[in-house]
Parts: C-alpha cells; sequence; structure tokens
C-alpha cells in the first residue's frame, strides 16, 4: 500500500514543540510499515514556503526517509481537485464551512485520490467532505 502524505503531518513531524510531533512521528512509522510513502510536488512547494526549510534539507530529509516526490500530475488529478474545490466553494458560499482552504489542499487529495493512495493528514474533514472514498488515516 502506497500512502501520500500530506503538508501537515511533515510539518508537525519538523516541529518538535509541536504537540502532534510524536503523534505524527508513530503515524509516519506505522504508514511505512505497510508500504511506500510519497509526496505530490504539491506538498514539496508547500514544503519550500516555510521559514528555514530550504531545497537542500527537504532532499536530504526526503533521501534519508526514502519518502519519493510524485512530480508530475495527471489530467484526471486536476480535474478532480478543480471539481472538488468548485464544489467546496459552493459549500462555502451557502456558510456551511468554516476555514478557507486553498487549491492545493484539493490537488493533494486529488492526487491521493487518483491513485487509489492512502492519504495521511491531520485535516480529515476537508479530504472526507471532497474526497469521500479517499482512504484516509487521520492523526
Amino acid at each position: 500500500m502506497i500512502t501520500a502524505i500530506d503538508t501537515n503531518v511533515l510539518v508537525a513531524l519538523w516541529d518538535r514543540d509541536d504537540a502532534l510531533n510524536s503523534i505524527a512521528q508513530t503515524a509516519l512509522d506505522s504508514a511505512l510499515a505497510r508500504g511506500r510513502l510519497v509526496i505530490s510536488g504539491v506538498v514539496f512547494a508547500e514544503l519550500l514556503a516555510f521559514p528555514r526549510r530550504t531545497e537542500g534539507f527537504i532532499d536530504q530529509f526526503l533521501s534519508d526517509t526514502g519518502i519519493a516526490v510524485e512530480w508530475a500530475m495527471s489530467e484526471s488529478i486536476w480535474r478532480a481537485a478543480g471539481r472538488a474545490f468548485q464544489s467546496y466553494i459552493k459549500r462555502r458560499h451557502r456558510g456551511t464551512i468554516g476555514s478557507r482552504r486553498l487549491l492545493a489542499d484539493f490537488l493533494i487529495g486529488a492526487h491521493a485520490f487518483e491513485k487509489s493512495y492512502n492519504l495521511l493528514t491531520l485535516d480529515y474533514g476537508i479530504y472526507r467532505a471532497a474526497f469521500p472514498k479517499l482512504a484516509i488515516v487521520r492523526i
């Protein structure tokens, strides 16, 4: 089984002061025991946007952990992300959703869904609403 990792899991892992740090580590270890770990290019870009994170740091971390980056995304992923984001915007305009989400979240979810991967995330609710059939491993 392949598990795609959401950005927030790695951010929690890297933040030693985060209450979810050890939980993220345990979840990643469990996912690795079940198979390969991957991130999408979107997750890589989000990780790079964080302060004090360089490409060298991220590349070394990925190399050390064996987490692969899947840079390319097919048309089906882009379309699924667009449809899910469109539905989210409609729900948001009806006032049924709280915090704002970015299109990047839907690309991450669509990548995992279209590839039939598990998605390891802290954001269960948004992915469950957007991709009801996505296999989500929540932290």
